[in-house]
């Protein structure tokens, strides 16, 4: 009886669901806030994801959340996949690029539909057969006489961007060849073979880029077409060539998230549809590099799957999930499934229920919302479906244990202690990964040594990829003309304009400390040794300044944004020192000078933010003279709290003692709990 009650509950409820749909005009997983649609999860399945309640029917909702809002400027078969363009420097700035802004449109938006077309072909959104409107366009594709129209590669032409989205194109052609190519005429396979084979049969840029080439010379060798087959072997090789270990692949010259969006992914995306059956070798090698991922990526994330904000094309944000769902595609039985699904469904939500993620019903070009020193040049507002690989996890079976394991927070709720942190150093690729249990975050270091000044891609030194550190907490936050900086130190060059280190060279990690040095790039009598050492609660530093030249220096903790209740300010005193602490309601920031600066003030700064307007950071400062500096060690504690928990007196000062060995450059800490390290420059 008490079955058949819940059974008629559910059918009551789906149909109130129902009702309030046909009278709103949203989805039963839309709802409108602040005049904003935003994600939810309808109907959540608590039982199976007790964390998020989303199962694979949410991600299905999730997709066609977002390809609604692209299919709101579809009106007809032939009205492009053009969004509105983002005021700053993403394209197009004049009419010539428009075809490859409509290109890239199409192709991208094809990630979220080719899965949901591969179950459903008679998929219709906005009165639209989306089947039927991607296979007119790819067929405009090579019409002459279609705005859309693409030119073959010229013989002697270089890559360019016609070859990513054609390398796109190429994956959902090879998921879903029953739904985009064999409804097409024999007359536009054969035209669309020869413009995309052109473009694939050629030259390509030494990163990621190699697999676009690879998987249109992959498709259509498979479709019966000739290939070069020696230049897909070749790229095959020299895309394997990339990969550092432990989960890592370099992108030429940065580690970022394409490690796993791209390299990762294409490679089991490819394997699986194609590389097990023609080249069982590299496809054996491409999934023994994805088989490495599992113990160390899913540290990235934090306790409730929030990802980092770091790296270039971060408006991607949620295709960095994309690897944790192909995880299913081979049963790992050492592998915690409802842990990945955690991981990757928390990022999701991390976006998808922000009121600022979608304008204009598209995402912007930013993290939550727009921002514009997030944006690359080479991003148009159709770029950003990029994020859409997220969704060939879909491409799993529905009986894979990635879909039906229980969800589960994995070492956060079984191992992980709150009074201590967990490290995660991978070699080959020199990232240090690091699990702060206390607040339930993650955070990462790694490679940045880009000079920008000659640089024609100048946001390979900057923010993006220049910090100290970057967590899943504290979103970076871009540097300001006065001297506000967050999570980098800033020095006073020549010019007398405030200037971030970027030209770091790793040394080493050892027993819980990690090394670099560093120098400026407009003076390079400008050098510290730097040495971190992460603890419970935050970051313990002690560099050396070895500079031969006086210079104005400016060090920063992460930066908060002011979340409407604005953000409180306060100073207390421990053992002599003056500790500065804000607090924006969410969490607390706490900034410890030890040794070597001569102030602390908290910066106040506008438009600098990506999650507000308004944000601050504490901010410790000093004028380095080599002539009179007896001992150049500048220690500095960058400390942290959820808001509303009260500092203990150890916690702001875990320090006992601070001893500089002059003669063996070394620095010896003495910590009140008993416990001692040695910083060796």
């Amino acid at each position: 009886m008490k079955q058949l009650q819940s059974s008629l509950m559910t059918i009551c409820l789906f149909l109130v669901s129902l009702g309030s749909y046909a009278q709103s005009g949203n989805a039963p997983y839309v709802v409108e806030e602040g005049g904003k649609k935003i994600f939810k999860v309808a109907g959540p399945d608590y039982e199976l994801s007790p964390h998020t309640g989303m199962t694979k029917k949410h991600w299905k909702d999730a997709a066609l959340y977002l390809l609604e809002g692209a299919f709101s400027y579809i009106n007809n078969l032939d009205d492009p996949m053009k969004f509105p363009k983002q005021p700053g420097k993403s394209y197009p700035h004049d009419e010539g690029r428009v075809p490859t802004e409509k290109l890239e449109g199409l192709c991208r938006t094809l990630f979220v539909a080719t899965p949901l077309l591969k179950e459903n072909p008679d998929l219709e959104i906005n009165g639209i057969s989306v089947a039927e409107y991607y296979q007119y366009q790819i067929s405009k594709l090579v019409d002459r006489s279609s705005p859309a129209y693409i030119h073959p590669r010229a013989k002697n032409g270089g890559p360019s961007q016609n070859l990513v989205e054609f390398g796109a194109l190429g994956i959902s052609l090879m998921l879903a060849p029953n739904v985009l190519w064999e409804p097409l005429s024999q007359e536009n396979k054969d035209a669309l073979a020869a413009t995309m084979i052109s473009y694939g049969d050629g030259p390509t840029v030494p990163s990621n880029w190699k697999f676009f080439n690879i998987f249109v010379l992959s498709f259509f060798k498979d479709q019966g077409y000739e290939i070069n087959e020696a230049l897909l072997e070749e790229y095959l090789q020299k895309s394997l060539a990339h990969y550092r270990g432990d989960g890592w692949y370099n992108d030429n010259p940065a580690f970022d998230y394409y490690s796993m969006w791209a390299f990762q992914m294409y490679g089991m995306i490819w394997s699986e549809y194609f590389g097990n059956e023609y080249y069982p070798e590299y496809a054996a090698q491409f999934k023994e590099n994805f088989n490495d991922l599992k113990d160390n990526y899913p540290y990235l994330f934090s306790q409730d799957g929030k990802m980092i904000m770091w790296g270039r094309s971060i408006s991607y944000r949620m295709g960095s999930i994309v690897p944790l769902p192909l995880m299913g595609f081979e049963e790992d039985k050492d592998l915690n499934y409802g842990w990945m699904r955690r991981i990757a469904s928390g990022t999701m939500l991390q976006f998808l229920q922000h009121p600022d993620f979608l304008k204009d019903n598209v995402p912007t070009l930013g993290f939550y919302g727009p921002f514009e020193p997030a944006v690359q040049g080479y991003s148009c507002r159709g770029s950003v479906f990029w994020m859409g690989k997220a969704f060939l996890g879909l491409m799993v079976p529905d009986d894979s244990p990635f879909w039906t394991s229980t969800e589960n927070e994995g070492p956060w709720e079984n191992k992980f202690e709150d009074d201590k942190i967990y490290n995660h150093f991978q070699q080959g690729s020199d990232i240090l990964i690091t699990n702060y249990p206390g607040i339930g975050a993650s955070e990462i270091r790694a490679w940045c040594h880009v000079a920008i000044i000659p640089a024609w891609e100048k946001f390979r030194g900057s923010e993006n990829y220049n910090r100290l550190s970057y967590n899943s907490a504290f979103p970076w936050q871009e540097d300001g003309k006065n001297g506000e900086v967050a999570m980098n130190y800033v020095f006073k060059n020549e010019k007398a304009e405030w200037e971030a280190l970027r030209l770091f060279t790793f040394k080493k990690y050892n027993r819980g400390i990690y090394y670099r040095d560093v120098k400026l790039e407009t003076n390079e009598d400008v050098q510290m040794d730097l040495a971190e050492i992460p603890l419970p609660n935050g970051i313990l530093r002690v560099d050396r300044n070895r500079s031969k030249d006086s210079i104005a220096m400016r060090l920063g903790h992460y930066a908060l944004p002011d979340l409407g209740e604005g953000i409180e300010e306060r100073v207390k005193k421990v053992k002599g020192y003056e500790i500065q602490i804000i607090d924006n309601g969410e969490y607390q920031l706490a900034m410890v000078p030890l040794k070597g600066w001569s102030g602390i003030e908290v910066v106040e700064a506008t438009g600098l933010h990506p999650q507000s307007d308004k944000s601050a950071v504490i901010n410790v400062f000093d004028d380095f003279d080599p002539e009179t500096e007896h001992i150049s060690i500048y220690a500095t504690l960058m400390l942290w709290k959820k808001s509303g928990e009260k500092w203990s007196e150890k916690e702001l000062m875990p320090i006992q003692e601070l001893e500089f060995n002059k003669e063996d450059k070394a620095v010896k800490l003495t910590f009140k709990n008993g416990g001692t390290k040695t910083v060796y420059y």
